[in-house]
């Protein structure tokens, strides 16, 4: 079996903040003990809520930020902690397009040298030179010619995002971080820009790390998918598997929270999470999800001591998932949803 492209093990990062005046610090648990594999040429789909850490994990990726702890392999040489003249030698492999497309580009730089920029930074001079390189990466986007001189507040938000995926595939990378690309864009626009990411994908053979929190989405583009909650992953498998067959309570809710169409949809027999999300400074010990698992009243005495002194792991990242499987079966009953609040 051939290696990975990229590896992630045990990746963390904690952020230090100040509690105030003679108060001291605390740490921020933003990103605590992530591990999956990319392969060459397929999507990892990473998902979850606001503030799971998983725009964090992006940024670890493509080395914006340095890990606290954990490892970063590309092609098995680990990258977690390059500097200098070896991380700008990284970044011609690994390339990201950021989420809101009108403050990724400088105002006052027309979008040919937008694009031209990484090429100009790596030292890289075109055989067939800067503008016409520039040219067919527009085209490659679906951008016209006539739009090299243009700034960036003539453009649509969809244009604007053709040329951050522009500049991103100026250096030929073979990993684009995409970091919700398309959450920022009119449904019929999304559509267009994904259709454009699978076909750059099918004649380059790049491969996607693709943040999302729109589910719909990533059942569409994503070969694997990973779920995120605080800090950590909660299930992680094919995408198929994940959407057809969620086994973490935490997945089933966030499927189960996806709006129907259908007007006669059984609504109650959604998963209600209640309960605060927790504070990545004060992660829950054991298991992080165990505080809002609507499993966790099912259990007895000893079982729920298993989920607060014990880190669940494997794929799905749950103590009981064979309640959790049968949770599932029949949501309906609400009293089945309560969450043990004093856990």
């Amino acid at each position: 079996m051939s290696e990975p492209l990229l590896s992630v093990e045990n990746l963390a990062k904690h952020f230090s903040v100040s509690k105030g005046f003679l108060r001291g610090s605390s740490q921020v648990k933003a990103v605590d003990g992530v591990s999956f594999t990319l392969e060459r040429g397929s999507t990892l789909g990473l998902v979850g809520e606001s503030g799971c850490g998983k725009s964090t994990t992006g940024r670890l990726l493509m080395r914006l930020l340095t890990p606290t702890s954990g490892r970063i392999l590309l092609d098995g040489a680990d990258v977690s902690q390059l500097r200098g003249s070896d991380l700008q030698q990284f970044r011609r492999r690994v390339q990201m397009v950021f989420q809101n497309p009108s403050s990724s580009l400088n105002p006052r730089q027309s979008v040919g040298a937008a694009i031209a920029a990484p090429l100009q930074a790596q030292g890289i001079s075109p055989q067939e030179g800067m503008k016409n390189r520039v040219a067919a990466l527009m085209d490659r986007v679906g951008l016209r010619p006539e739009h090299y001189n243009r700034f960036p507040h003539e453009f649509s938000g969809g244009q604007k995002q053709r040329v951050g995926i522009a500049r991103a595939l100026a250096l030929e990378p073979d990993i684009l971080v995409c970091d919700e690309p398309v959450s920022a864009l009119d449904v019929s626009v999304q559509a267009q820009v994904i259709n454009l990411l699978q076909d750059i994908q099918a004649d380059t053979g790049i491969s996607y790390v693709f943040i999302a929190h729109d589910l719909s989405v990533v059942k569409h583009f994503a070969d694997e998918v990973a779920v995120m909650y605080l800090g950590r992953i909660m299930e992680h498998g094919t995408r198929d598997a994940v959407f057809g067959a969620p086994q973490h309570p935490y997945t089933q809710s966030l499927l189960s929270s996806v709006p129907s169409p259908d007007p006669t949809a059984d609504r109650s027999r959604r998963i209600r999470l209640v309960g605060d999300l927790p504070h990545p400074s004060n992660p829950p010990s054991g298991c992080v999800f165990r505080t809002r698992c609507p499993v966790l009243p099912l259990l007895d005495e000893e079982r729920r001591r298993q989920c607060v002194e014990q880190v669940p792991t494997g794929d799905a990242a749950c103590h009981h998932l064979a309640e959790a499987a049968d949770l599932a079966s029949r949501l309906g009953a609400p009293e089945e949803r309560k969450v043990h609040a004093d856990s």
